[in-house]
């Protein structure tokens, strides 16, 4: 018997089955009961983004995402449009998405302020601005698919998922990528894939991408990240040790071309990239 309702169904992705755990959301208005869902499909599903790349249930949204519009609208207005983010697509995603959601209660009354905050384990999500500044600077279109490395709260990852086809998100810390996955759970994403582990090598058997986004600084560009390019993508990262520059990057048919785009402060990129960090790569 169908119920009209909301329910989070967590399918384990065909495909996504390497080290680290990794699953897809889809949420559903119309359902059955868990197990009789599970009898008639057992097939495990691949991230797309169904019905064009809008991933957010529209009871969801009714219920949370309306959740302080007001102030994500003043957010969007003083914070992006009145300086350079003219991206229309961006910002209706940044009206759309509940950044408080990806806080920890006790830090929420700060969610739309225009300064990081701390999510814990000594971790921030970004500043809306810098989230939008990044995210415009990669030129998404619909049909991309994306690598982020570094999916920290969650917020990045679903602000990508609104845009583009696929998104496959790499977060070292366990706990907060466990507690990402929750986040996109309860709004409903379905075409993002989450991987917990060390991002510094990429995710090599779903690339090429079409853009790679990295929220924790290297020391260095890491080779595999630029690897993992198609012939024309791009691929936006904070780059250096104390003084950090954010470089984008695009690769061409003859190598790879780099823009020093500004002065920036993120967490350090840990695990091999510290290990071993690679060369420069020439533009």
């Amino acid at each position: 018997m169908k119920k009209i309702s909301i329910t989070v169904l967590l399918i384990i992705l065909a495909g996504c089955e390497q080290s680290g755990s990794v699953e897809q959301y889809r949420l559903s208005e119309q359902f059955v009961p868990a197990a009789e869902e599970a009898a008639a499909d057992t097939t495990p599903k691949t991230p797309t983004a169904n019905q064009g790349t809008v991933s957010m249930n529209a009871l969801v949204q009714k219920s949370i995402v309306n959740e302080r519009a007001q102030e994500r609208e003043a957010m969007v207005k003083r914070q992006l449009a009145e300086r350079d983010i003219h991206d229309q697509r961006l910002l209706d995603a940044m009206r759309r998405v509940p950044r408080h959601m990806f806080i920890p209660e006790n830090q929420r009354h700060e969610a739309y302020e225009d300064r990081p905050v701390p999510i814990g384990l000594r971790q921030t999500i970004s500043q809306p601005y810098i989230v939008a500044y990044m995210t415009q600077a990669l030129q998404l279109q619909e049909g991309d698919r994306v690598l982020e490395i570094g999916t920290g709260s969650g917020y990045q990852t679903a602000i990508l998922g609104e845009l583009v086809r696929e998104v496959y998100t790499i977060e070292i810390i366990s706990r907060l990528g466990e507690r990402s996955k929750k986040s996109l759970a309860d709004l409903g994403y379905r075409n993002i894939c989450v991987r917990v582990g060390d991002g510094y090598k990429g995710w090599p058997d779903k690339a090429p991408f079409d853009a790679i986004i990295v929220t924790a600084a290297p020391p260095e560009l890491p080779q595999p990240l630029l690897d993992q390019l198609k012939i024309g993508g791009r691929m936006i990262v904070p780059v250096g040790n104390i003084r950090q520059q954010l470089v984008f990057i695009q690769r061409t048919e003859n190598g790879y071309e780099e823009k020093i785009m500004l002065p920036v402060a993120f967490v350090p990129m840990t695990g091999e990239a510290q290990r071993t960090p690679s060369p420069k790569n020439s533009k």
